[in-house]
């Protein structure tokens, strides 16, 4: 009696049929709504591209009025910024200036220029700096105590330049710069004078050629035919 043999498929057949129905059966996924265009800008080569800021500029101090104000009247506004004689015939006999930062580089410069003999001229024109209203006591006698220690080291009264600062920061900054220049020696604080002495005068000078441009120069009276 003969007998049939059956062969099984290799097993490789399988597979491949069973991977065909697994990807004919896989569900296909849902489709999605159309996507927003998103706003980029505009990308430069080696760069990131930033959107340009401008921030408002301002308005340019007028130095009409400084400039042809009559040489005495400037000599003695100018004697409120820096009681160096120098400094200040320097700067009255080189107007007219174009602009402000004209002006402000020819005071920096004469500042530069101060000997030490005009260094001394500028100081003993300046005064010690006044407390904030409301100070209480105790900081008048912790100022009052800094400044004579201050002005027993170097012989000339303690001079800094406080317009970065608000008016309550101004006790803390004034004793601070005394505790810290203390250690200093003559020389250095030579230097350090003769610089915050120029940082005073160009604020001063800034508001000084202000005022004078708002202040309004009364035009002369006609004279009779």
């Amino acid at each position: 009696m003969s007998s049939t043999t059956f062969t099984s498929a290799p097993a490789e057949t399988h597979v491949s049929h069973a991977r065909h129905a697994h990807r004919t059966s896989r569900v296909p996924p849902p489709r999605r709504g159309p996507t927003l265009t998103s706003h980029r800008l505009p990308r430069l080569p080696g760069q990131v591209a930033l959107p340009e800021q401008k921030s408002a500029e301002p308005s340019p101090v007028r130095l009409d009025g400084f400039n042809s104000a009559p040489t005495g009247e400037v000599t003695r506004a100018l004697l409120t910024c820096c009681r160096s004689l120098r400094w200040v015939h320097r700067l009255a006999d080189h107007r007219p200036y174009p602009d402000l930062g004209s002006l402000l580089a020819a005071a920096d410069e004469a500042a530069y220029d101060l000997t030490p003999a005009d260094l001394a001229e500028a100081l003993a024109g300046e005064s010690l700096t006044p407390l904030p209203d409301g100070a209480y006591s105790a900081a008048h006698t912790a100022l009052s105590a800094a400044h004579a220690a201050y002005e027993s080291r170097f012989g000339h009264v303690f001079v800094i330049c406080l317009d970065e600062f608000t008016p309550g920061e101004a006790l803390d900054q004034v004793l601070a710069g005394i505790r810290s220049r203390l250690a200093n020696d003559q020389e250095e604080e030579r230097i350090t004078t003769a610089d915050e002495l120029r940082r005073l005068a160009r604020g001063r000078l800034t508001r000084l050629v202000r005022q004078f441009a708002h202040e309004a120069r009364p035009a002369e009276a006609p004279r009779p035919e």
